[in-house]
């Protein structure tokens, strides 16, 4: 199988070597709109020739990934569309509805399949892409019954062989739950960066002060604006639900322990400890 890739960044790259040391794929071309990011991949081994020509890559391939940023899927997924004929196409985008909605009435729809593996790093770049990356995580394919059923099965079964577990929902709900549980956390890790950034001005004390604890809650605070901008921007009703619960929350704490009703923060805690139950 022929696979091009278009975006040779963390996810893009990380397919490519995954589809390769399964030996899902023979053949990976890929496409991007940096030169650097093109010469990067191919010294780094996981695309095996660069094509410059969007629509020939293509026509070429048995499988399409659009691997860019969402802001930039609107544009490059028609356009992957329009050189279809039988080709599987798949994103890989963090948010689905406005994606949807731009290629609904496509000739070449049911070619396409929408989905998001829900895996990824605080990394970006071509450099950032590695082995194993989707190993026990979570495929959400969207609006499956949108897509033909033989390009569905030949996605579910490709990334059945790369270990993931198979999860289906509508574009709507897919992009209410990421903004629960992924989206929320980079904005919260970007604020909290903020917030250190402009209390502590001692970088040094930072360094060496910060515990596993801080290092580990702010990471994503290292991640694209390239990448989450246009999330935040398409997801935006959603991203501002969830940031709404999370502001009073904060809130809450506050008035808490301006109070000094720390009996009732310790309570605060132990319900927050329910997270146990569901992330081991």
């Amino acid at each position: 199988m022929i696979v091009t890739i278009i975006g040779l960044g963390l996810i893009g790259g990380s397919l490519a070597i995954s589809l390769k040391e399964k030996g899902l794929v023979t053949h990976r071309i890929g496409v991007d709109l940096s030169p650097e990011n093109c010469r990067k991949a191919l010294a780094l081994g996981f695309i095996d020739e660069i094509s410059p020509d969007l629509a020939a890559a293509v026509q070429r391939a048995d499988l399409v990934v659009v691997a860019v940023p969402m802001d930039a899927m609107l544009t490059v997924l028609p356009q992957v569309l329009d050189a279809v004929e039988n080709q599987v196409v798949i994103d890989v985008g963090s948010t689905k509805s406005m994606l949807l909605a731009a290629v609904a009435g496509h000739l070449r729809r049911g070619r396409f399949v929408a989905v998001h593996p829900m895996a990824g790093t605080e990394y970006s770049g071509p450099e950032a892409a590695v082995a194993g990356l989707f190993e026990d995580k979570t495929l959400v394919i969207c609006d499956a019954d949108q897509s033909d059923a033989d390009a569905v099965a030949q996605v579910k079964q490709l990334f059945t062989q790369l270990a993931m577990r198979i999860e289906y929902l509508d574009a709507a709900a897919h992009d209410l739950h990421t903004a629960y549980v992924s989206h929320i956390s980079h904005i919260t890790s970007f604020a909290l960066a903020l917030t250190v950034l402009e209390k502590e001005k001692e970088v040094d004390q930072i360094f060496a002060l910060a515990s596993g604890g801080f290092a580990s809650t702010v990471r994503l605070a290292k991640s694209s604006p390239a990448m989450w901008v246009p999330i935040f921007r398409q997801n935006r009703v959603n991203v501002l639900d969830v940031l709404d619960e999370h502001i009073k929350q904060l809130q809450h704490l506050r008035q808490l322990i301006d109070h000094e009703d720390f009996a009732a923060v310790y309570q605060q805690i132990e319900q927050a400890n329910l997270i146990k139950k569901i992330l081991k």
